[in-house]
């Protein structure tokens, strides 16, 4: 059996007053290090002193004239990191680097098999420091599970209420007590705020999975105190140590005040995204670094918004500096060390508007080999992403050197792609891959179809929340929001909206954007129980059956253990004509964590023409797992094709 563990790094922050600070200063003082009593050890370079107890975990961040923005009711044990060497690596007025080393202890048995070296860098004139962590597993060692790898800093709870993670996605948030003495909802990190110290809060949602972020966008995000005018910020210039790829979610910041940096989790996958470990697999990886940034406003008039907008700046200059030139580890090559490949995607569908199109925006990226689409999941490697121009064209820079394949989808096409043979990077190589086909699944013309093949339900129909249980969390209410799979409870309005017969679409008549539900969930009974719930396609086929094969694509965005059973024309029909089946089931709770998707899946049936009638045709697709409101599945897309 693997041993699956948690790995958390929990570095309590504590809050420091900073004058914003762009670039270095003239005359920026010397980076020093100082050694201090029961081991601590701290780095200042006079904008920042960050300390470190004696196992390498923050245990103060001093800026300007706050002692310690870090939280100091975080207890000292809740820390993961637990460091038996501290090494100074560089040493100099103008940077300084710890590592902080543990190392597998065999004849401990609550020792987990990994070598863990955890870094920090401060530079001079740097408003801010850096952070990576080097994962090492050697050969002959046992057996290992590893579901989680994340950095987490607590700030001053008093300080800091304001909270940023998107243009528009910032506001005050619940206090921890505010949550504390709230209402817990249908499962624990969901909490209706009944008693806070801010009135203006009272009666909202609060629940950390609501300020998700698709990785491609996850770049920034933190807290901002009004007094003093403080900004604390996550800044990840890259996406290459992170796991699943562009489109995975992830959390960021949350009540606490929180702020996160993952690098590894099942969040929106499940269990299928899980690293597992066989004995004697040997493995290193390094995650990060990311940058810790502090700003502020001496004058305390600006609003929070302005150290928002000087954030996102910053986050703008590290990407202009990545992969960064001064990690000391031989594990992070320099930019002289990595290579870069390109090409063109065209799409090939003759039965298409387009017979042949160049693969717009399409999502290009190289991944450890495996099968068609196995990206999502894959977290031992490095990835490496990028989008294609209006043409297809498509350049990957910055690629360590080793053994990748190439995939690739592009929006509005159903389906994977994937390069046939292995891509080798080496260093300072470049790689022209040239013009490249992907042929989507096809066999015969469209009949008709619903969604659009974009891997995301968020054109369906997406009912307002319950007024009692609504989130203010845009900052321009103004603005009516796509997002409104962010609230809470939506996925219960579908018992509201037919609360004795289930969906039924008219390929037709009705609109998908108004008439299919975003989630294909159960239904409440009133009872504490819940119902299986079918939903029926109706279409019209004109004319004398074709004899042959008709084709049922059904595209998945989400799959939170549903299973969906397809029949043509008989819903009593005793066993189903397909099925999704168990063994795909999927475990991504997308529907419970407001995500709008999690694991793309796409399911391919061929409908044997004597399934269909000529004149009205009713497909059937019951979602037959019912233990509880969060089982169900989102579609992505469906197309019914007919004989070629």
């Amino acid at each position: 059996m693997a041993l699956l563990l948690l790995f958390i790094f929990t570095l309590s922050l504590a809050k420091a007053l900073p004058q914003q600070q762009h670039s270095s200063p003239p005359l920026a003082p010397d980076v020093a290090l100082q050694w201090q009593i029961r081991g601590q050890v701290a780095m200042d370079n006079g904008l920042i002193r960050v300390t470190f107890s004696h196992e390498g975990n923050v245990i103060g961040i001093k800026y300007n004239n706050m002692d310690n923005i870090l939280d100091f009711h975080n207890a000292y044990n809740n820390r993961a990191v637990k460091a038996t060497n501290v090494k100074v690596v560089t040493a100099t007025g103008d940077q300084i680097e710890l590592s902080f080393t543990r190392y597998w202890n065999s004849s401990d048995p609550f020792s987990v098999p990994l070598n863990i070296d955890q870094r920090y860098i401060l530079r001079r004139g740097d408003s801010g420091y850096y952070t990576y962590s080097i994962f090492e597993r050697l050969e002959n060692w046992p057996e290992l599970g590893v579901d989680e790898i994340r950095i987490a800093y607590k700030a001053l709870r008093d300080k800091f209420h304001y909270m940023a993670i998107s243009d528009d996605r910032q506001r005050i948030m619940p206090t921890q007590l505010d949550r504390m003495t709230g209402q817990r909802l249908a499962y624990a990190e969901a909490v209706l705020i009944t008693q806070p110290t801010n009135p203006d809060l009272k009666g909202e949602v609060d629940d950390k999975y609501q300020y998700s972020q698709e990785n491609m966008e996850n770049r920034v995000h933190g807290w901002v105190s009004r007094d003093p005018n403080v900004g604390f910020w996550m800044i990840t210039a890259s996406d290459e140590f992170r796991s699943g790829g562009p489109v995975k979610q992830e959390l960021t910041s949350h009540v606490g005040p929180t702020t996160l940096t993952v690098f590894k989790s099942n969040h929106y996958a499940g269990k299928d995204a899980s690293m597992r470990f066989k004995e004697g697999e040997a493995w290193k990886k390094v995650l990060g670094p990311v940058f810790i940034y502090l700003n502020s406003d001496p004058t305390g008039t600006e609003t929070p918004g302005s150290l928002w907008e000087d954030a996102k700046n910053q986050m703008r200059i590290e990407r202009g500096k990545w992969p960064y030139g001064f990690v000391e580890s031989k594990e992070f090559p320099s930019s002289e060390e990595r290579g870069s490949v390109s090409g063109r995607l065209m799409v090939r569908d003759r039965f298409a508007k387009k017979g042949q199109m160049w693969a717009d925006s399409a999502f290009v990226g190289l991944a450890a080999p495996g099968e068609v689409g196995s990206w999502q999941t894959e977290s031992k490697g490095y990835q490496f992403w990028t989008r294609a121009d209006q043409d297809g064209n498509f350049f990957i820079q910055n690629i360590r050197p080793g053994n990748y394949n190439l995939y690739a989808w592009v929006p509005g096409v159903i389906g994977d792609y994937k390069y046939d043979g292995d891509v080798t990077v080496t260093a300072a190589s470049s790689t022209n891959l040239s013009v490249l086909i992907y042929d989507p699944p096809r066999r015969g013309p469209t009949l008709w179809e619903i969604g659009i093949p974009d891997r995301k339900a968020a054109e369906f129909y997406i009912p307002d929340p319950e007024p009692t249980l609504m989130s203010h969390f845009y900052n321009n209410t103004k603005i009516q929001t796509p997002d409104k799979f962010r609230q809470y409870g939506i996925w219960a309005r579908y018992a509201d909206l037919y609360p004795d017969q289930d969906l039924v679409y008219n390929v037709d008549t009705d609109d998908y954007r108004r008439h299919w539900f975003y989630a294909h969930v159960t239904r409440a009974t009133g009872s504490g129980d819940y119902q299986a719930t079918t939903w029926q396609i109706v279409f019209r086929l004109r004319g004398p059956i074709k004899t042959g094969t008709y084709t049922l694509r059904l595209a998945l965005a989400s799959s939170s253990h549903g299973v969906v059973d397809v029949r043509f024309n008989n819903p009593m029909a005793r066993r189903p004509a397909f099925t999704t089946g168990y063994w795909n089931a999927g475990r991504d709770n997308a529907i419970a964590r407001h995500g709008i998707h999690g694991l793309y899946r796409l399911f391919n049936f061929d409908v044997p023409s004597y399934y269909l009638v000529e004149g009205d045709n009713v497909i059937y697709l019951t979602q037959r797992r019912h233990a509880g409101p969060f089982q169900g599945v989102m579609y992505d897309y469906i197309r019914f094709e007919g004989v070629e």
